[in-house]
């Protein structure tokens, strides 16, 4: 089953998101998918779906709803649209919604309230990592997430473990951001995982968009099956 839903969040009007919620009596572990710059669209809202396929309650806020209106989403070829949104987007905010969908979660009687979990792309995997430092999850994945250097101190407060996939032919994500990341992660000894597809580009993982990767993604959902498996299931 899946439909829309409003939630409340500290800072702003009212947010958008998208749910998708398994089939059976539950209780289930949940995650937060958080999307990539283009809005929830149809590509984040299948993602949603095939998590809840797996067994878990999954949500996908509308992170531009202060500036956009609900059901905002722009073509994969205009970024342009997208920048006004994407550069308002703050630390604050990412926290801010991150925990209106945590407490929407954790106060329905369906899902495990110590095993939520999140994902995200880009963007979204950018405020994977900062959601896993803000709040108390079980499990957080991170693909290429945009920026995450500039966060990176975040990692001394990271909660669940953390799972992070990059592409090493990625132009905008250099060796150099990945490494600052690692080394947060490293010298917080936190648990975590990192992976680099050495032949895959941005954005691989979105069978939508030319950068997709099939080798890449398929290797990379199987680990994400696993990972929330071990720390959700």
């Amino acid at each position: 089953m899946s439909f829309l839903t409003t939630l409340e969040v500290k800072d702003a009007p009212q947010m958008q998101a998208y749910v998708a919620i398994p089939e059976g009596n539950g209780p289930f572990p949940a995650v937060i998918v958080f999307q990539e710059a283009f809005g929830v669209n149809a590509h984040v809202m299948d993602v949603t779906d095939r998590i809840a396929k797996e067994g878990y309650v999954a949500i996908a806020p509308e992170l531009f709803h202060r500036t956009a209106h609900a059901g905002f989403v722009a073509s994969y070829t205009d970024f342009p649209s997208v920048m006004p949104h994407f550069q308002a987007m703050t630390t604050e905010n990412i926290i801010n919604d991150a925990a209106a969908c945590f407490d929407w979660l954790a106060g329905r009687a369906d899902v495990i309230k110590d095993k939520i979990g999140c994902i995200g792309f880009c963007l979204g995997g950018r405020a994977a990592f900062i959601a896993n430092s803000a709040l108390p999850l079980a499990a957080s994945v991170s693909y290429y997430g945009g920026s995450t250097h500039l966060v990176a101190d975040l990692a001394a407060t990271l909660h669940g473990p953390q799972l992070m996939f990059w592409g090493g032919k990625d132009g905008h994500i250099t060796t150099e951001h990945v490494q600052t990341v690692t080394d947060a992660l490293k010298n917080a000894d936190k648990d975590y995982i990192n992976v680099v597809f050495s032949q895959a580009p941005h954005a691989f993982f979105c069978n939508d968009r030319p950068a997709y990767h099939k080798q890449a993604a398929s290797e990379s959902w199987g680990m994400v099956k696993a990972f929330f498996k071990n720390k959700l299931g």
